[in-house]
């Protein structure tokens, strides 16, 4: 999986779900803990955001919110980096 993210390096990361956050970022938090934050893949330093896995909101419909103020961290971050590389 590392290889292909090296190949292909993404300008930004969402890692949906524990599994995908905690393989990516070499880490036992969990999801609660590393919410929230930028984070960063590798050497790379591409930013990466963790938030719910899509599964998780069919049985706890309560917590979407949570997940689109994810989804809109990581559209700042990604209009961040953008603007600093046009700029």
């Amino acid at each position: 999986m590392c290889d292909q993210i090296d190949r292909i390096n993404p300008e930004i990361i969402v890692a949906m779900g524990r599994f995908a956050a905690q393989a990516l970022l070499k880490s036992t938090a969990s999801i609660a803990e590393l919410r929230g934050r930028r984070h960063e893949y590798s050497e790379l330093k591409i930013p990466l955001v963790v938030t719910y896995h899509p599964a998780f909101l069919l049985r706890s419909m309560l917590e979407k919110k949570k997940v689109w103020n994810d989804l809109q961290f990581a559209q700042s971050l990604y209009d961040e980096s953008n603007s600093e590389r046009s700029g």
